[in-house]
Formats: C-alpha cells, sequence, structure tokens
C-alpha cells in the first residue's frame, strides 16, 4: 500500500490484529495510532501483518525540543535577558525563526547573581544554548548556555572583524586589539556553523 495522506498525531490507524506497529506509531486498547504527525505508510512483510509506520513529512518543521542544542542570533539584550533568533537545531537549520530567551540566572552555571548580561552577550552575536523550555507562547523557548561548551561562539567587533575568544569571559578583536566581555563557549567542532 503506498502512503496515505497526512494524519495528525493520535489518529487511530488501525485494529492490531490487522497490522505490526512501526516507527511513529503506538499500540493501545488493541489498536495503532500515530504518536507524530506525517505520512501514514503500510509495508508488507513476508513474515505475515504488515508494518505500519507514520513518517514525518521532509517539509514539516522540526521543532527545537526541551534538551536539544540550538544556534541562535541574539536580536536584543537588557538588564535581566538576551532575547535570541534560533536558526538551528543540531546542525540542521530551520526553515522559520523561533524566538527564544536567555535569561540572566540561566547564562551561567556559577555565581549567578553576578552575571550581567551585557558582558555576556552583544546584539549579532552567535551563541550556542541549549532548550530547557518550552516558555510562555509556544514561540518563545528559555535557553541556556550554562555549560562549557555553550556561549557565544561568534561575535564581531566594532570594526567588523570576527573577534576571537582569549579567555572564558573575553573576546579580542585581531585588527584593534579590543577586548570584550562575552560568556564565551568551549566549541565543540560538530556544532560550528559558519
Amino acid at each position: 500500500r503506498q502512503p496515505r495522506g497526512p494524519c495528525p498525531s493520535g489518529e487511530r490507524l488501525c485494529s492490531a490484529e490487522e497490522a505490526t506497529a512501526g516507527s511513529g506509531t503506538y499500540t493501545r486498547h488493541g489498536f495503532i495510532f500515530s504518536s507524530l504527525a506525517g505520512c501514514v505508510e503500510k509495508k508488507s512483510e513476508d513474515s505475515g501483518l504488515p508494518v505500519v509506520s507514520v513518517v514525518r513529512d521532509a517539509e514539516s518543521q522540526l521543532l527545537p525540543d526541551v534538551g536539544a542544542v540550538v544556534t541562535c542570533k541574539v536580536c536584543g539584550i537588557n538588564s535581566r535577558f538576551a532575547k535570541v533568533h534560533i536558526l538551528y537545531v543540531g546542525s540542521t537549520p530551520l526553515k522559520s525563526t523561533f524566538r527564544g530567551t536567555i535569561r540572566r540566572e540561566d547564562i551561567r552555571a556559577t555565581e549567578k547573581d553576578k552575571v550581567e548580561v551585557y558582558k555576556s552577550f552583544r546584539p549579532s552575536d552567535i551563541v550556542l544554548a541549549k532548550v530547557i523550555s518550552l516558555g510562555d507562547a509556544q514561540s518563545n523557548y528559555l535557553l541556556s548556555t550554562a555549560e562549557n561548551e555553550l556561549g557565544v561562539v561568534v561575535a564581531r567587533s566594532e570594526a567588523g572583524v570576527q573577534m576571537v575568544p582569549i579567555s572564558w569571559c573575553e573576546m579580542q578583536c585581531p585588527r584593534t586589539h579590543t577586548k570584550d566581555f562575552r560568556k564565551v563557549a568551549r566549541v565543540q567542532p560538530q556544532f560550528l556553523q559558519t
């Protein structure tokens, strides 16, 4: 059987006697349900029952999940938090922009009370962060940079040159040698988005 049209998550697909539950499905009370929104596929197996699975539509949006490492761009800061646009989940670029917030208390793991947002991020910085919750509105994710691997990965100086990290909390412009405070990430190569 070829794929059927799209089905929403939680739709009852068929009786568990007619098929085996494959990926993207679960069995309850003798029926197979879809566990995600996507296209239903039924594949015949030589051994007997066909396998029903639900495949995420390639066009459907990848969503940042709690615990995911995301690459984002700082679009605004104030004394309490930094506002960001999420650009990548892992190494996958997002088709549309999601908004995120990095609160002051989620910037560092230590000395949280001494953290100053403007000494951690600046607008247009590229930051690696971890999703800690799906914030108030569905479109506003709460993010944290309180791990060594997380923080600013790309920052430009006032001269427009990409700055070089010189410590956990400072970056320097190679042209003017001006130093700026940042919450610097120790970047793991697999996350580097240039």
